[in-house]
């Protein structure tokens, strides 16, 4: 790991215990491009499609989109994304030149 990846500072942890917490950071731009929306529809769905006991699937959307919020605040994230978007392009250019 470079020096530069080393001084890279991590956020704090955004609390994400509750519904309300997981809407407050992707209301405030945390997670992906379209997860505010995905989020609302997933959960509407999860929703209308579980029983009074069983909420797994609602319980799944929140574990979800959790983890998308953690993983965009991930410093090392875009670096991760960009090191297989560069190494995609190297094999392309590769099985082009054979």
């Amino acid at each position: 790991m470079s020096a530069q990846h080393e001084e890279t500072p991590v956020p704090a942890p955004l609390p994400l215990r509750t519904i309300g917490d997981i809407r407050a950071a992707l209301r405030s731009g945390h997670g992906f491009p379209g997860d505010r929306e995905s989020f609302e529809a997933d959960l509407q769905h999860a929703l209308e499609t579980s029983t009074e006991t069983d909420l797994n699937a609602v319980a799944a959307v929140i574990v979800d989109y959790r983890g998308r919020i953690r993983l965009y605040q991930d410093p090392e994230f875009d670096i991760a994304v960009q090191d297989g978007i560069d190494l995609t392009a190297r094999l392309k250019q590769e099985n082009k030149d054979r």
